[in-house]
């Protein structure tokens, strides 16, 4: 199998990054008291919910800003399997012969290619701390710790996954004729 580089879209990087700025914003008026007097939550909730939003989205828009400068490709795919360096939960390669199938979902609009592997646990142990967790809420939102995006890759999802789906096939040694047999 050919190696397929897909690199990271800088200008849909350069939006996360506006977005999260914005969200850090309105995170920053709620924590200083700007939505007391106009909710009707407690002054509490809202600068808890304040809190969470400057940390969430300062990391995320710091996250953005290091991808955007960075030289390294967002996802690879090639005979040993993928690698998602895409976002800060990337595990390394999840080798073709641990994936059992690979489910497209969606989420507020957001597709997803979800990767199910043989033993998750395997890559998860590989993973520390708030990337660990990160990946446990996505077994449990998704049944699989592995979850691919287009949204900050440079090309739309539906090339992705044509190529992860394509790759996983190869991976399998499907002829064409067996791959129309399976529609």
């Amino acid at each position: 199998m050919e190696k397929i580089e897909i690199p990271l879209s800088k200008a849909k990087l350069l939006l996360v990054v506006i977005g999260s700025i914005l969200f850090v914003v309105f995170g920053v008026l709620l924590l200083t008291g700007f939505a007391d007097n106009h909710t009707r939550y407690t002054s509490t909730f809202v600068k808890e919910v304040g809190v969470m939003g400057v940390v969430f989205f300062g990391a995320t828009g710091i996250l953005g800003a290091r991808k955007m400068f960075s030289k390294n490709v967002g996802l690879t795919i090639d005979d040993n399997g993928i690698l998602d360096s895409n976002y800060a939960s990337s595990i390394g390669v999840i080798k073709w012969e641990d994936i059992t199938h690979i489910e497209t979902m969606e989420i507020s609009s957001t597709k997803f290619l979800l990767i199910y592997t043989v033993n998750p646990e395997y890559y998860l142990s590989k993973a520390k701390g708030l990337k660990r967790r990160g990946l446990k809420a996505n077994d449990r939102m998704c049944g699989t710790p592995f979850s691919i995006a287009s949204t900050t890759l440079k090309c739309s999802f539906k090339e992705l996954e044509r190529i992860v789906h394509e790759g996983f096939q190869n991976s399998r040694g499907m002829t064409d004729l067996q791959k129309l047999d399976q529609k």
